[in-house]
């Protein structure tokens, strides 16, 4: 069954965000080392990615390595780490195809010198790409970004650059890594588990939850699609009530 007919074109999510999680656990099932999982785990994204631009969605944000993934084993690490530097050579090209602009989110100085150069490279190639954002999580955790700004609006405080009755909501988002990017509108988990491990805590706070027990690399077009049909059956109230919104 083709999902993609029961999906509203004027109700697309305008940013979707994704953790993609089971990149292990399937390589285990397949009987095969993890690392061959996260490289799995790369043809999905793909795929979704070119999904997502199709669709029309304009925000696309993946969580790719989080500030707790350091801690995973030393090899591990050092795989992931190749995957992705491997990945942005790769894809240039489909980003270019598709007219999608790369940015990345995250203590990026933390990567690898390697990665951060393949990345920042990829990063200018698709500047002025315009049909949609799509944002790589990389070093990123949520409690950390939310420190920092609140660092940097003590500074400006301090240095009567702001004054504390200014600040809103408008202000915490300037000092985000996401100020460029709108709040999220439907997240997405993979792999079963509902949590949402540190990622975007603050730009998720209206956005609507999905939780699929189908493991990255197993994530295709028409679990995208599925997803995407749930959201729109939702009603976003913001809250207000049913009455308030019609």
């Amino acid at each position: 069954m083709n999902l993609l007919q029961d999906i509203d074109p004027l109700r697309l999510p305008k940013h979707l965000a994704i953790i993609m999680d089971g990149n292990g656990r399937w390589a285990k099932q397949q009987g095969l080392l993890r690392a061959l999982g996260h490289e799995s785990g790369t043809k999905s994204v793909k795929v979704i990615i070119e999904a997502s631009a199709k669709l029309g969605i304009e925000f696309l944000t993946l969580y790719a390595f989080s500030t707790e993934n350091w801690n995973r084993p030393k090899l591990e690490v050092e795989t992931l780490m190749r995957v992705l530097i491997n990945s942005l050579k790769k894809e240039l090209t489909t980003l270019q195809k598709n007219n999608i602009k790369l940015t990345a989110i995250g203590n990026l100085e933390q990567l690898p010198k390697s990665a951060q150069k393949e990345l920042l490279d990829v990063i200018d190639k698709t500047k002025d790409n315009t049909q949609m954002t799509l944002t790589l999580a990389l070093s990123y955790g949520s409690r950390e970004e939310l420190v920092n700004a609140v660092r940097n609006i003590c500074s400006k405080v301090k240095n009567n650059i702001i004054s504390i009755d200014s600040i809103d909501d408008s202000i915490i988002n300037e000092h985000l890594y996401t100020q460029n990017l709108p709040d999220v509108d439907l997240l997405i988990r993979t792999s079963g588990e509902h949590r949402i491990s540190n990622f975007l805590l603050w730009q998720i706070a209206y956005a609507e939850l999905y939780f699929t027990d189908i493991l990255w690399p197993d994530f295709k077009e028409q679990d995208l699609y599925e997803a995407i049909v749930s959201y729109q059956k939702r009603e976003r109230r913001f809250g207000k009530t049913s009455e308030q919104i019609k």
